[in-house]
């Protein structure tokens, strides 16, 4: 069966590791041999490539064409406006790509597009479903969701994309859950939750994951993009009512000037380290030196961060927030924060350091969360709607 990936969310050239849980999550599918898949993954023109830009010049320099894993993808540029690109950015997508996905049907046969992200990626690849005649499968993924649908604009659109679409998808009962309470057709929302690469991300031993990492003393570590959304301050405040801790934030974002200063301001600074971005597989590393990650996250769709450090038998404290609390069920996965204040994560830190799970149990409480059974479920998705087109 042949399918078009389409999103603005998949690892490039130049920034690896955007939007890589959807890669993740497309890898699988194909490897099971029943699924062959070209991407579509559109970029926001920019005309100069120099650094001096920023973040905008290096949109730039993203090759049009690439591969990754044996998957083809493309890059087509679509234009963004400041300040009101959210109400148009649909339609600028749609006649950006429009063409170039009806060219790639053509020539790959492709009988499903399969879009991430529902605005504005899922409504534009609506829309382009119903130009070419092809079934449109959605996976919401979070913020989509909990973020861009508390405007009016975009959630009617939104709405409107999910009645046009075959089939949705979201990665959490909690994400299903606020679907409906934006006005989507509950019996047309399948929860497909996010997977763990177990081999990817397994355990190595604490002393030599400290060599590795250069981590002396006790530590949690964050990772993700560093943003306020985020939670790395609410963890770097933490420090300031926990004693013998210190906090490694793995990750870049907007937000690293101003979280360094806090450190700064509150005295801690000697007990943060911000290590920038790290490819994938090294990550197990940072897991495997700590005594346990953090995610005190504003808003979450199925938070991968949780499964990976539980599968590198590290437990986890995450806010309550998204998907969280429909893995962290078990002592062995960590504990969930009362609240999403540096007192509570206190609180549950002092909890989790005072009958800390075995590691060996963490690593098996993240076994139950493989890829093989959403993987066969989307699949068999896939194919139904096919069928029924």
């Amino acid at each position: 069966m042949k399918i078009l990936t389409y999103t603005t969310l998949f690892p490039n050239n130049v920034h690896p590791q955007h939007g890589i849980f959807v890669e993740n999550r497309l890898r699988q599918i194909v490897e099971t041999g029943e699924v062959s898949a070209q991407v579509i993954a559109p970029v926001p023109w920019f005309p100069f490539k120099q650094e001096i830009f920023g973040h905008y010049g290096s949109l730039a320099r993203i090759e049009r064409l690439e591969e990754r894993f044996d998957l083809s993808i493309q890059h087509p540029r679509f234009l963004t406006i400041p300040k009101v690109g959210m109400h148009l950015a649909p339609e600028l997508l749609f006649r950006a790509t429009v063409n170039r996905v009806k060219r790639s049907v053509e020539e790959t046969r492709a009988v499903l597009i399969d879009a991430h992200y529902f605005y504005p990626d899922g409504v534009a690849a609506a829309k382009i479903g119903g130009a070419l005649g092809l079934p449109v499968v959605i996976s919401a993924r979070g913020s989509d969701i909990n973020l861009i649908a508390q405007y009016e604009g975009p959630r009617t659109r939104i709405v409107e994309a999910a009645r046009d679409c075959a089939v949705i998808i979201a990665v959490s009962q909690a994400l299903k859950e606020r679907m409906i309470d934006i006005g989507i057709d509950a019996d047309r929302i399948h929860v497909l939750r996010n997977g763990v690469d177990l081999e990817v991300f397994s355990p190595i031993s604490t002393e030599i994951a400290r060599d590795m990492t250069g981590i002396e003393r006790p530590t949690m570590v964050a990772v993700g993009n560093v943003l306020s959304s985020k939670g790395q301050d609410v963890a770097i405040r933490a420090l300031t009512l926990v004693q013998n801790l210190d906090l490694v934030i793995v990750g870049t974002g907007a937000d690293v000037p101003t979280f360094q200063k806090l450190a700064i301001d509150l005295g801690v600074v000697d007990r943060v380290r911000f290590v920038g971005s790290v490819p994938q597989a090294e990550l197990r590393s940072w897991f495997s030196a700590a005594e346990f990650s953090v995610l005190a996250s504003m808003r979450e769709g199925s938070p991968n961060v949780v499964l990976e450090s539980m599968a590198c038998g590290t437990p986890v404290i995450a806010n309550d927030v998204g998907g969280a609390s429909e893995i962290i069920t078990s002592p062995e996965a960590g504990r969930l924060m009362s609240a999403r204040t540096p007192e509570a994560l206190a609180a549950a830190i002092e909890g989790l350091r005072a009958s800390p799970p075995d590691r060996k149990a963490t690593r098996a409480w993240a076994e139950n969360f493989s890829w093989e059974s959403t993987i066969e479920a989307q699949v068999s998705l896939y194919r139904n709607v096919v069928a029924q087109a």
